[in-house]
């Protein structure tokens, strides 16, 4: 059950991080309030999740399921950068994420 709330916390991170986007300095209250709230339950899923997982690995593999999300996310929404090079990086971090998932018992 950790794992799932890992991936759980994963995915809310990467709706605060874009979240934040729409904020506008959090000077739009919807957006805030959305995004606060994305915040409060990845750090809560991401809690239960170490009640069992190590502290390195799970801390590793929600930042990276966040940095992924929101490039990606980044990249269809904001039209960011596609890159080869951008998109060669993220796969690194993607093998990063599955390299510590293995190792994990």
């Amino acid at each position: 059950m950790a794992w799932f709330y890992l991936l759980a916390a994963g995915l809310a991170e990467i709706g605060w991080a874009v979240g934040l986007k729409f904020t506008n300095g959090f000077t739009k209250p919807l957006p805030t309030a959305l995004t606060v709230g994305s915040m409060v339950v990845s750090l809560f899923l991401l809690g239960l999740a170490l009640k069992s997982l190590p502290l390195g690995t799970a801390y590793a593999i929600w930042t990276g399921i966040g940095t992924v999300g929101t490039v990606i996310l980044g990249i269809f929404l904001f039209a960011e950068s596609a890159d080869a090079m951008r998109l060669a990086c993220i796969a690194l971090i993607v093998a990063g994420i599955v390299g510590l998932k293995l190792v994990t018992p």
